[in-house]
């Protein structure tokens, strides 16, 4: 999984492996492993999978890449 912005600062890194079927089981993990200041950013984030938007339901295996967009503000 690959964090970006916010909820890299959130889980305290950038990428890390997590296991599951769906990408709602490797989120839930996710927010298990990174506490409630992690779920809080991916409430308001995207979610993509190998570079395409991706649902809870979408089913992912080992070599997927899940990256979380949280919003970014610029000036």
């Amino acid at each position: 999984m690959l964090l970006l912005g916010p909820a890299r600062e959130a889980a305290g890194l950038r990428d890390d492996l997590i296991d599951g079927d769906t990408v709602g089981e490797v989120l839930g993990a996710a927010v298990s492993r990174y506490g409630p200041a992690f779920e809080r950013v991916l409430a308001v984030s995207q979610i993509w999978v190998n570079g395409e938007v991706a649902s809870a339901n979408d089913v992912v295996g080992r070599y997927d890449e899940i990256a979380v967009l949280p919003p970014i503000s610029g000036g």
